[in-house]
């Protein structure tokens, strides 16, 4: 099934055929469409969560087993799974159905309020982190790599340096992509969200009031979550997110490749289809700036040593 395929329509059908005690529930699609699943709202407190290809399947048994356990061990709501869907009415894979949590996106916090947001996001992931871990999934393809080595993306990244030559400097990246390869990690695996990024953090008030889509869950390295430290945040405010989380010179390192990882390859997609305007997968991410934004700090950062 094509993502293009997930409608409307269908995710009525299959709510009506399976879940009749909600088929009178007006539903509607979400602002923010993500991408590994297609998500719509049903009625006022619900909402439906179809996966757009059979390779983000993985992620609907872990969320119905994980989410339950971490949610009383954390400070803040996180999806409550409410009941689990089946392949029918045209749709091939499993679904859900998770309670609804109210906020906006992170891009509605205001620029005053940055740096408290920011320790925000910082106490959440440490609590996250304190979670206890021995039974959780270890990073692989469920998680799509988060919680796993840089290395994996190496080919990737070199690749989609060439394709940006004309846009980055490609001795820099290459140099900081490479530093954040060297940087060990040697911690024990902790819980991680895996997806840290503006869409899915919900603000209340300019503070952070829920965090959503825990897909790509797992238990590893933390770096993976610190990428947001360059996506959304800036200057005092990735200052405050570092100091709360107490991130090392290492953890650090790797935390701004995935930044740098993510970056690239969202620019390179951008240059090879000629998209014009702002890159469809930074907006979807709720980014403060673009692709070349976040290259531009990363690579910034790597040549005033800020690690």
């Amino acid at each position: 099934m094509e993502r293009w395929e997930i409608t409307r329509d269908l995710a009525t059908r299959l709510v009506a055929a399976q879940f009749p005690r909600w088929a009178h529930l007006p539903l509607a699609p979400v602002g923010l469409p993500g991408w590994d699943n297609v998500t719509f709202r049903l009625g006022e407190r619900l909402s439906v969560r179809l996966p757009s290809a059979a390779g983000y399947v993985a992620q609907v048994e872990k969320e119905h087993r994980s989410l339950p356990f971490l949610a009383p061990r954390l400070p803040l709501p996180i999806p409550e799974p409410v009941a689990r869907g089946v392949p029918g009415s045209g749709f091939p894979w499993p679904w859900s159905v998770f309670g609804w949590l109210d906020g906006d996106p992170a891009a509605a916090v205001r620029a005053d309020d940055l740096v408290n947001f920011a320790v925000d996001v910082a106490g959440f992931l440490a609590a996250l982190a304190a979670v206890e871990a021995s039974d959780g999934p270890a990073a692989g393809e469920h998680s799509a790599f988060r919680g796993g080595p840089l290395a994996v993306f190496d080919e990737e990244v070199r690749g989609a340096i060439s394709v940006v030559a004309r846009e980055v400097d490609t001795r820099a990246a290459t140099e900081a992509w490479e530093a954040s390869l060297a940087a060990p990690f040697d911690g024990d695996p902790v819980w991680v969200h895996g997806d840290v990024t503006g869409s899915n953090l919900l603000v209340v008030d300019g503070r952070l009031a829920a965090v959503l889509d825990f897909g790509c869950c797992a238990v590893g390295d933390p770096a993976c979550d610190l990428a947001i430290a360059w996506t959304l945040f800036h200057d005092e405010s990735r200052r405050a997110f570092r100091e709360r989380l107490a991130s090392d010179k290492p953890a650090w390192l790797r935390g701004r490749g995935w930044a740098l990882w993510k970056a690239l390859i969202t620019l390179a997609e951008a240059v090879r289809t000629e998209a014009p305007g702002p890159e469809p997968a930074a907006v979807r991410s709720g980014w403060r700036v673009g692709a070349r934004g976040v290259i531009a700090e990363v690579l910034a950062d790597a040549s005033r040593g800020r690690e």
